[in-house]
């Protein structure tokens, strides 16, 4: 494409870049014919120049940049597709049931699921677990072999191609998406903090209300990293930077597990939370 290309673009360049110099040689030319034969003055010929000169310079600048217009195009249709696109799984919809009681029940039953952009590789061969309320599990296995796959679907990104993810004995796929999820905490294995306070950092756990003092300092505790906030000068008002710089991987997987406790969730799901904690933390 720049061997076929490159010549019709490089005369392209050069004409643009010359146009200048040929309305400067016409202007002066018939300017001055028309100044010595009395039809107009200097200082309109200088307006009618000035007006050619810069005409001239933006077609130039067009003709340089035209061959980009036709990728811009191409770049503006791809994203009106993405645009366009309906996921299968619409996080902002307002269907599906709300439980009155949910106790945090929670069952896969021959859960079969391979990713869209794995086609060929199925992650889960007919995964049957079941967790009933007070109940840990833990999935041990190799990098790959499903344990964060297992979580995904458990939070409805993605759906199981066949079998079922039952919650409290009905499926996740009827119940109302957004409140599914208010109803799980996650702490993933990468931390994420914002830049404010661990204070604010613990409150974004749960949006839907004000969460206390004594709420944050109680999921602090639980999370066994009140002792090392109360040593800082600023305590719970400390800042801790961008994405937590100022924090070490422990210190912020613990203010992650904290934030996670502070909207008590029915289900805490863990993936490989504590692998940046030391022992006694773990």
């Amino acid at each position: 494409d720049a061997r076929k290309g490159g010549p019709v673009n490089g005369l392209i360049y050069g004409m643009s870049q010359s146009v200048n110099f040929f309305v400067t040689a016409i202007v002066c030319r018939f300017g001055a014919w028309l100044i010595v034969n009395c039809y107009t003055n200097f200082e309109n010929i200088f307006i009618v120049y000035n007006t050619a000169l810069f005409s001239a310079i933006s077609i130039g600048q067009y003709s340089v940049l035209a061959p980009d217009f036709g990728k811009a195009k191409i770049a503006v249709q791809r994203i009106a597709k993405l645009f366009e696109r309906k996921p299968l799984i619409d996080s902002y919809s307002e269907d599906g049931n709300i439980l009155d009681n949910f106790s945090g029940d929670i069952e896969f039953k021959d859960t079969k699921f391979v990713y869209p952009t794995r086609p060929k590789v199925q992650v889960l061969q007919g995964l049957n677990i079941r967790v009933k309320k007070g109940q840990t599990l833990a999935l041990v296995g190799t990098s790959g072999c499903g344990k964060s796959t297992t979580i995904q679907l458990l939070q409805r990104f993605y759906d199981p191609i066949d079998g079922h993810v039952l919650a409290d004995g009905i499926d996740t796929k009827s119940l109302n998406l957004q409140w599914f999820r208010s109803q799980l905490g996650i702490v993933s294995q990468e931390p994420v903090l914002f830049d404010c306070s661990i204070a604010e950092n613990i409150q974004y756990g749960d949006n839907s209300r004000i969460v206390s003092e004594e709420e944050i300092e109680e999921a602090a505790k639980a999370a066994n990293i009140h002792n090392f906030i109360e040593t800082l000068p600023e305590k719970y008002n400390t800042h801790v930077g961008d994405k937590g710089a100022q924090l070490s991987g422990g210190q912020k997987q613990r203010i992650a597990i904290a934030r996670a406790l502070v909207r008590k969730p029915k289900v805490l799901l863990l993936d490989e939370a504590t692998s940046a904690l030391d022992t006694e933390s773990e």
